[in-house]
């Protein structure tokens, strides 16, 4: 059968990505572009398979994705059709967010990206989730998904992945609702109340905090400027026998240590020794531009690995990745999360599946990376040599104060001048506590208000606190 002079084909070639995504986004594409119209019908699946040499169900998926971005509808006996535009009237962000507070006061005890200096990005984060509303249809919206992967949203995340993990099948990943969620169902799949785990001596405060919960103990291990000191791993490793290693490789929380390609080998040298199975949260690991390789790619039969989408697209997006060493174990960690919290919730992996696949979410990511890079040339420019640790793409600092301060008096010195950070005691596992603060250089709305924070940063670390009988 010969296709009409008049047929749409999309244009793929080049296209670094699977066929059904290319084609997707060559629909999205002509659509702004102005080469596909509003009512427009689409080729049949098969004479659109057959004019571009491909298997007719990779024509079928790549209409379903589209029809899953809200791009086209499926007509029963007429066709596929493109969709009208969703209405221009949504509204914009606000100019400050809602989580700021007081006109004047600083938030930073949440580390959360830098709002991205763009406001046409902006609008296209909220026409995406505008279109991602009006393309579930009715049914959906008020039952629960079907069991597996109906949506693709697993396909989707070994997608955002891909950089950091190539070749990762989907059925080694679950979805999660954020970080906490993935952390609640790893430790739950893991360990039983009374048991043992360990971490960095200053770890993420969530992971304490699900500890605690599941009635866990947390053990610290040492560290130095390159994060888990890996003999000081083996000798607690071998002395409280731990059903877990919990650790932060790249960009750690709070003190942004990244460990080199020895050290990460020498930690997972050691977890194969006494048999432990690796948590590696890498949800900092899209932003550096040249990250070390990940543990689960040194050691994918004992790591399980954590990423998602709350610190390099939005916190509002409470979605993460975990990747099981095998489809054994993520079936066994789906169970944990079904006994736990269910599941991520459909409508926000309905709109991160739409960020990864339409670009959106590599466009924001590119975006807060930027932002975090001028926010620390800021603060190399302000703060003292020395008085703090940070990389370059991190949006967080672990501030390092003098002798004259404790870190008490300094977080509360600040939030008279209207900041508020957080003290090295909330990430502490072992009784050796530094005189820190973390500072999250995205809490502030932009770069002239970061400056305005970093200046009162600075001035207060050249004074004395009131209690050494200085008036500052």
């Amino acid at each position: 059968m010969q296709p009409d002079q008049n047929l749409w084909v999309p244009e793929i070639e080049g296209r670094d990505k699977p066929v059904y995504l290319a084609i997707a986004d060559a629909i999205a594409e002509d659509i702004r572009a102005g080469r596909l119209s509003p009512g427009q019908r689409l080729p049949p699946q098969r004479l659109l398979a057959e004019h571009m040499g491909i298997d007719f169900t990779t024509v079928s998926r790549a209409y379903g994705e589209a029809r899953h971005r809200g791009l086209i509808d499926a007509r029963v006996g007429q066709g596929t059709f493109v969709r009208a535009p969703a209405s221009t009237s949504t509204p914009r962000a606000p100019e400050r967010p809602m989580s700021a507070g007081p006109a004047g006061f600083v938030d930073m005890t949440m580390n959360q990206p830098p709002l991205p200096d763009s406001p046409g990005l902006l609008d296209r984060l909220h026409q995406g989730m505008a279109a991602v509303l009006s393309g579930i249809g009715l049914p959906a919206i008020l039952r629960y998904p079907e069991a597996g992967d109906p949506n693709g949203d697993r396909v989707a995340g070994a997608h955002w992945l891909c950089r950091r993990l190539p070749d990762l099948p989907a059925e080694r990943l679950l979805v999660c609702p954020g970080t906490q969620g993935a952390l609640l169902a790893l430790l739950t799949a893991l360990a039983r109340p009374g048991d043992t785990v360990c971490a960095e001596a200053l770890t993420y405060p969530g992971f304490k905090a699900v500890a605690a919960q599941l009635g866990l103990r947390v053990v610290g291990v040492p560290m130095d400027a390159d994060g888990i000191d890996p003999d000081a791993l083996r000798a607690v490793l071998a002395q409280h026998r731990p059903k877990a290693l919990y650790c932060m490789p790249t960009f750690h929380n709070p003190t942004t240590a990244t460990m080199p390609l020895e050290r990460r080998n020498a930690v997972v040298a050691a977890a194969r020794e006494h048999g432990v199975p690796i948590i590696e949260d890498d949800i900092y690991g899209p932003l550096p531009m040249d990250p070390p390789r990940p543990l689960a790619a040194l050691a994918p039969d004992i790591t399980f690995h954590v990423s998602g989408l709350a610190k390099c697209v939005s916190p509002m997006l409470r979605i993460a990745y975990v990747v099981a060493p095998d489809a054994r174990q993520a079936l066994k960690l789906t169970a944990a999360q079904r006994a736990t919290s269910l599941m991520a919730s459909p409508l926000t992996s309905a709109i991160a599946h739409r960020w990864i696949a339409d670009g959106t979410a590599d466009a924001v990511l590119d975006a807060v990376r930027s932002e975090a890079v001028a926010r620390r040339q800021l603060a190399d420019s302000i703060l003292p040599p020395r008085s703090f640790q940070s990389k370059r793409e991190a949006f967080h600092l672990w501030l390092r104060l003098p002798d004259t301060w404790t870190r008490g008096e300094f977080a509360t010195h600040l939030r008279t001048r209207g900041i508020a950070a957080v003290v090295s005691d909330t990430f502490a596992t072992t009784s050796e506590i530094p005189e820190s603060l973390r500072i999250c250089l995205g809490a502030p709305i932009d770069r002239a208000e970061t400056r305005r924070v970093l200046t009162i940063l600075a001035e207060a670390l050249d004074q004395l606190p009131v209690s050494a009988g200085v008036i500052i």
